[in-house]
């Protein structure tokens, strides 16, 4: 990952996409939980959400439009989303406060270096090889085309459903270590939105493995029961 710049660097937001970024983030008065337990299961959080809308709905192939086509666009915006909602805590999420990169019961995410090797690294250098990874992905005309006529390469699907991985792991991460912070800075409801579309739209086109998402099926439970699903 050489030379690829930090995610704390400065987040990409889409013009489609809920301007979760837009102003200063406030302090919430509510009391901050604590990491020793799951606060993101409390039904004061999980009953919270940015506005009422169906997310499976949001998740349907329109008729007309080209299933690839639809994926990409997806995943361009989760990236965007998932990366500025990273980088809101970038202060909270270091080498000292998250000497590796944890999820749910204590589970340990490792990158994959360029030789294959699993490598245990702190959790805000796991999140900006995601991002800088992902990043260069849609850059890659060869793998996401944005000219007109273009045809999405053999292999898509398969790189689609890793950038969906990584990008599960990286909100397992938030839940599991920041979730506090998010609470503190009132934006644990687009989290939680982001997160209930993300699995959503995951599960609905074969992007996900129930493993992948596995450490946040709890939430996920929790998050549906107070959707209009």
């Amino acid at each position: 990952m050489g030379g690829c710049e930090s995610y704390f660097a400065g987040a990409e937001t889409s013009g489609d996409s809920p301007d979760v970024a837009a102003g200063k983030p406030k302090k919430n008065k509510k009391a901050t939980p604590s990491l020793g337990q799951k606060p993101y299961l409390l039904d004061a959080y999980t009953a919270e959400s940015l506005c009422p809308v169906n997310m499976r709905a949001l998740c349907t192939l329109p008729d007309g439009v080209d299933k690839a086509e639809w994926i990409a666009s997806h995943t361009v915006a989760f990236f965007h989303l998932i990366n500025v909602l990273s980088s809101t805590l970038s202060e909270f999420c270091t080498t000292q406060t998250c000497p590796t990169a944890r999820g749910p019961g204590n589970r340990t995410f490792y990158w994959t270096d360029e030789y294959g090797k699993k490598v245990s690294c702190s959790g805000p250098l796991y999140t900006s090889y995601i991002m800088c990874y992902i990043r260069e992905l849609l850059a890659d005309q060869e793998v996401f085309p944005t000219k007109p006529g273009s045809s999405f390469p053999m292999g898509y699907t398969f790189l689609a459903q890793r950038i969906f991985l990584y990008l599960s792991h990286t909100l397992a991460h938030l839940y599991w270590a920041h979730f506090q912070h998010l609470v503190a800075l009132e934006m644990h409801t687009h989290l939680n939105t982001v997160f209930t579309h993300f699995t959503l739209f995951g599960r609905e086109f074969q992007l996900l493995d129930w493993a992948d998402t596995e450490p946040l099926e709890d939430l996920f439970l929790a998050l549906t029961r107070h959707q209009d699903m």
